[in-house]
């Protein structure tokens, strides 16, 4: 059989394939080239300092925000303190699995840290449920027992709040949009954001008219957006660690597409297809190759082919000359002979 060892510590510009006299089968992973490697460090460093930068402004301004609700009595300030406590969390956890997903792969983790990442954006989308949560209880608290609130404290803190969400996004803007991790953090401060701006509508309401049930009111409707936020990015996130696979890739749409443009295939079968991060995809097939062509040949052409057309570039292939190896051993004994698909 034909096979093409792998290390899983090393990027190469291009599979090396070596033939083994082994039965027939035969195994082919290709790999991110150098330039594709240096694109996403580039872009891990980069999110890095952008989050981190965040990191600095939200924690500095929920102490700010924390004093300015307790002292002003408001919901909404409190409501968007405690999302900044989330937030101040979610983005500390976001750095460091960015930090510590650049690290090399081991033997004991052979695909790296980097699914850190995906964990990361996993629970700050699950905080967040958490944080709306309490927001929606406490506002249906304060609508049971109104609580005074102070319209012009309430005010400033809202604006000051509202100039460091500002700057927060305006630091995470321009980042890698495809990394799920920073799209949790961006989808925080966005949060925030809004809940700034609920703040100071609400304190302007107060002011005007002094009526304080604006105030638990806008802050449901803040915790409702923050829940829709939340329930893409948890819904997402777990779709990966499932191992599902990826978004706008199709199992049924990669057999066909190799069997009708890849003359040096006949049959593609056993497809599976996962994600390490929501940009990084993997996927493992079978292949019977076209009459007089050979496995390396076969499988080059399979993982260029995967490459260009789904921008997959880390590709496992099992060349079969005969019947489905995967259908003929179950569990160690021979079975009829039918091919698997």
């Amino acid at each position: 059989m034909a096979h093409s060892p792998h290390n899983h510590h090393e990027h190469h510009d291009h599979a090396h394939d070596h033939d083994h006299s082994q039965g027939h089968t035969g195994h082919s992973h290709a790999h991110e080239g150098h330039g594709h490697a240096g694109h996403d460090h580039l872009h891990g460093v980069t999110d890095q300092r952008r989050i981190g930068a965040a990191f600095v402004i939200i924690a500095i301004f929920m102490v700010v925000e924390i004093v300015g609700g307790l002292l002003s009595g408001s919901l909404a300030l409190l409501a968007d303190a405690g999302h900044m406590v989330s937030d101040t969390a979610a983005l500390g956890f976001s750095w460091a699995a960015i930090h510590y997903g650049r690290r090399p792969a081991t033997a004991q983790l052979s695909y790296g840290y980097k699914r850190l990442e995906i964990l990361a954006a996993f629970v700050n989308g699950c905080a967040l449920f958490v944080i709306a949560g309490w927001i929606i209880v406490e506002a249906v608290r304060r609508f049971a027992e109104p609580v005074p609130v102070v319209g012009k404290t309430m005010l400033i803190v809202a604006f000051a709040g509202l100039a460091a969400n500002i700057a927060a996004f305006l630091a995470l803007h321009g980042g890698n949009r495809e990394n799920l991790n920073l799209r949790g953090a961006w989808l925080h401060v966005l949060g925030d954001m809004l809940g700034s701006v609920a703040a100071i509508v609400a304190a302007g309401v107060i002011l005007l008219t002094g009526w304080t049930p604006i105030d638990p009111i806008l802050s449901i409707v803040v915790a409702v957006i923050i829940l829709k936020s939340a329930w893409g990015i948890v819904k997402l996130s777990a779709h990966i660690l499932l191992e599902g696979t990826p978004h706008g890739m199709s199992l049924e749409e990669i057999k066909a597409d190799l069997e009708s443009n890849v003359v040096e295939v006949r049959d593609a079968h056993h497809i599976h297809a996962w994600s390490i991060t929501a940009e990084r995809h993997m996927v493992t097939l079978h292949v019977h190759p076209a009459p007089g062509v050979g496995a390396r040949e076969a499988v080059t052409a399979v993982q260029r082919r995967l490459s260009t057309r789904f921008n997959v570039e880390h590709v496992t292939v099992q060349v079969e000359e005969d019947d489905c190896v995967d259908a003929l051993h179950e569990h160690g004994h021979s079975v009829s002979k039918p091919s698997c698909h």
